[in-house]
């Protein structure tokens, strides 16, 4: 079979998302006409992204070289099932947002967000996320991040509210500090081999001396960190995302992490088979997990328990980084792809639950079990899932990491078992607490249920945080915004039914990893052209 075309693929999700924010900027003023592009562009790019993977893993990894230009010289997009794999539940869940979005716009009145702005960002978003899932050198992975960047404050700072422009300003510092390190990284790294094109680097480090090519990859590792929330790197998240509207923390909190763990893995995995900082990256999955668990119990509001819960659950994936099997690889693959669903799904529930009891905070809410038989089916599943119980796919890829690192056999591999079994069950607890709290309890026994008696204001605020622009509607749940975070949580439970063939991909695509001359013969050997 040709398979030139198949390389021209790649290139469409970073294309239709672009191409679609400036259709979306032409038709400004008329919202409706821009969601209905916002979430045909995003169809698109699901599309393409299943009719990748299916490609890629029947026929292998596959490259584009842009503008005809041959690597290292030129612009490579690079296919493989890793990516692929990231590109479909990105654009999955990004589709599904932006229709919850649409539905929260038509509820609230579109004069309430400033739409003209908001869909096209959004698809820019999209464009960075797809950049960086396919670059195929440094420079250009760094692009991706900077048009995440971008989009994020924009995203961030929507409506422009005092705690919004905070939350935004500080969470652009700490990317700026990310990028600079990784302009540093990419600098060094220039110097040290004369390349930034990943495959040629997986050749080239292999002849560079130990040190220096340890040096490069630390301060990379380090901006990679950051962009992760990896510990001791991410004490930012917790307080950036709860302050955005419900479709952006979701969105934010689901996927812009999971581009750094992806960044740590292709990079990692390429070069350094030879296990140099396995060791440093499972002492950090094992601060991650138990820092960001520990931190999710103390909290009253849902949305940061929920962002520290988002932290410990990066450490799982690092932990199967840190591994460097195909056993681990295949249970970091699996349990990121059940993370980006399950995490995202929790976060546009509780944007939900903001419209029925208009507050997050576990001191004000309850009864909403029986207001919202509804809305309490949909938080209980996907935080069960989260909480690893079986026969959820949390708890699938959760006994694949564990299998991984018992059949690893070392001490600190056990140790992270032993984290890991802590971890999840400290999330158990936590979610239990929301459940217990906000769902089961009722309202008029809530240390502040008082004050939400009738009459919500659209300004709700507390003695730990500020939320605005968040519609309180009790009794009422839009048809949209359900059917989007209902998807998301079927796409969990899908897991679970499907986790033979899903882990099958995983595995497939940790075999990939595990040995990087597949990668690198489709970049420099056996490209499209």
């Amino acid at each position: 079979m040709n398979r030139d075309w198949i390389g021209e693929l790649a290139a469409l999700p970073v294309l239709v998302p672009m191409l679609g924010a400036a259709a979306t900027l032409i038709f400004g003023r008329r919202p409706r006409t821009q969601s209905a592009l916002q979430i045909s562009a995003l169809t698109c790019v699901l599309a393409i992204s299943c009719l990748l993977l299916h490609l890629v893993d029947e026929y292998g990894t596959t490259a584009i070289q842009v503008g005809g230009w041959d690597a290292p010289i030129g612009i490579t997009l690079v296919v493989d099932r890793l990516s692929a794999t990231m590109l479909v539940v990105s654009s999955f869940v990004l589709l599904l947002v932006a229709i919850y979005g649409a539905g929260q716009s038509i509820s609230d009145g579109d004069e309430h967000q400033p739409t003209s702005i908001y869909r096209p960002t959004y698809l820019v978003l999209t464009a960075g996320v797809s950049m960086a899932f396919l670059a195929g050198d440094l420079f250009n992975l760094f692009v991706g991040f900077e048009i995440l960047l971008a989009a994020s404050f924009v995203l961030l700072t929507v409506g422009a509210t005092e705690e919004r422009i905070r939350t935004g300003v500080a969470y652009v510092m700490v990317s700026m500090v990310s990028s600079l390190i990784f302009l540093i990284g990419i600098g060094l790294t220039y110097a040290a081999t004369g390349t930034l094109n990943l495959a040629q680097l997986a050749e080239r480090l292999d002849a560079t001396p130990s040190g220096v090519r340890n040096a490069c990859y630390a301060v990379l590792l380090v901006a990679f960190g950051i962009k992760a929330a990896v510990f001791p790197l991410s004490s930012w998240l917790p307080d950036s995302y709860p302050t955005a509207p419900a479709p952006v923390t979701a969105v934010f909190a689901g996927l812009l992490t999971k581009v750094g763990v992806y960044a740590i893995i292709r990079t990692h995995t390429l070069w350094f088979p030879d296990g140099a900082f396995d060791d440093i990256l499972l002492v950090a999955g094992l601060a991650t997990m138990l820092v960001g668990v520990l931190g999710a119990v103390a909290q009253t509001d849902i949305r940061r328990l929920l962002s520290f819960t988002l932290v410990s659950h990066i450490g799982y994936m690092v932990f199967g980084i840190g591994l460097a099997t195909i056993a681990g690889l295949t249970g970091a693959v699996f349990y990121i792809a059940h993370h980006i669903l399950v995490q995202t799904a929790l976060f546009l529930t509780v944007g939900l639950v903001e419209r029925q009891a208009g507050s997050v905070s576990l001191r004000r809410i309850g009864g909403l079990a029986a207001a919202s038989p509804l809305l309490a089916v949909m938080f209980l599943v996907p935080a069960l899932n989260l909480g690893g119980i079986p026969p959820f796919s949390g708890f699938i890829g959760k006994v694949a990491l564990l299998e991984a690192g018992a059949a690893d056999g070392s001490v600190l591999a056990w140790v992270l078992v032993g984290g890991s079994v802590v971890t999840s069950l400290l999330t158990l607890y936590a979610v239990a607490r929301v459940w217990s709290k906000a769902f089961w309890r009722p309202r008029e026994e809530a240390p502040e249920g008082h004050l939400f008696a009738a009459n919500l204001p659209t300004l709700v605020e507390d003695s730990e945080d500020v939320h605005y622009d968040e519609r309180v509607d009790p009794g009422r749940m839009p048809r949209l915004m359900v059917f989007a975070t209902v998807g998301l949580i079927v796409a969990g439970l899908a897991m679970t039914v499907l986790a033979g063939p899903v882990l099958g991909i995983a595995e497939r695509a940790a075999d990939d990893l595990h040995n990087p001359d597949t990668y690198v013969k489709a970049v420099l050997g056996q490209g499209v052209r």
